[in-house]
């Protein structure tokens, strides 16, 4: 285990909320099931950078999971009204991986994208290098951690632009609705482009 994942890890336990929704995803039986991006990055820049982690400012808690055999968009609102069911307090947002290629042109324009063979290949496409990042817990009530590029973004602070799947146009209307530099003073914002 690396020293950044440990430090993640304890930030992790150290919340009661997210620990209870990361045992919600585990419980719910969707397959493959992590939760990553906002909710992650809220949790360590509010602790570390901010004025403390509070649940109530997450917009959505992004649940990413891996069924090749369900790709509707009703299999996901499906999947979040079971989370729902078994808490109805976070504002979950279930997103089957396997299905991102079914509408992900249709959504943000541009062509077609191959469909993703894994969750870790498409956290490895999300927007940001620090919320490309995503955690669940297994049987024994340990975290595992999915971070293509590492932690060292996530865990220091740095909102940069990862050009995998996200124009720098789209990444500079994410850094303008985000904001990072004034919800969390201490992060360093480094401009697309």
């Amino acid at each position: 285990m690396t020293t950044g994942e440990k430090e993640l890890r304890e930030l992790v336990a150290g919340s009661g909320w997210l620990t209870r929704a990361l045992t919600v995803v585990r419980d719910s039986g969707l397959p493959d099931a992590w939760i990553g991006a906002g909710a992650l990055r809220d949790l360590v820049w509010g602790e570390r950078y901010g004025d403390g982690f509070d649940p109530a400012q997450i917009r959505d808690v992004d649940v990413v999971f891996f069924d090749p055999a369900r790709l509707t968009s009703v299999d996901d609102d499906r999947a979040t009204a079971r989370l729902t069911e078994m808490w109805p307090q976070p504002p979950w947002q279930a997103r089957n991986q396997a299905a991102v290629h079914t509408w992900y042109a249709a959504k943000f324009g541009g062509d077609p994208i191959e469909p993703y063979r894994s969750v870790a290949e498409a956290v490895a496409t999300w927007p940001e290098y620090a919320t490309a990042v995503a955690v669940s817990l297994d049987s024994a009530d340990r975290l595992k951690v999915c971070a293509p590029y590492g932690l060292t973004d996530l865990l220091g602070g740095v909102w940069r632009h990862n050009p995998a799947r996200v124009d720098v146009a789209r990444s500079r209307q994410r850094l303008a609705r985000h904001r990072p530099a004034q919800r969390w003073p201490g992060v360093t914002v480094i401009e697309p482009g």
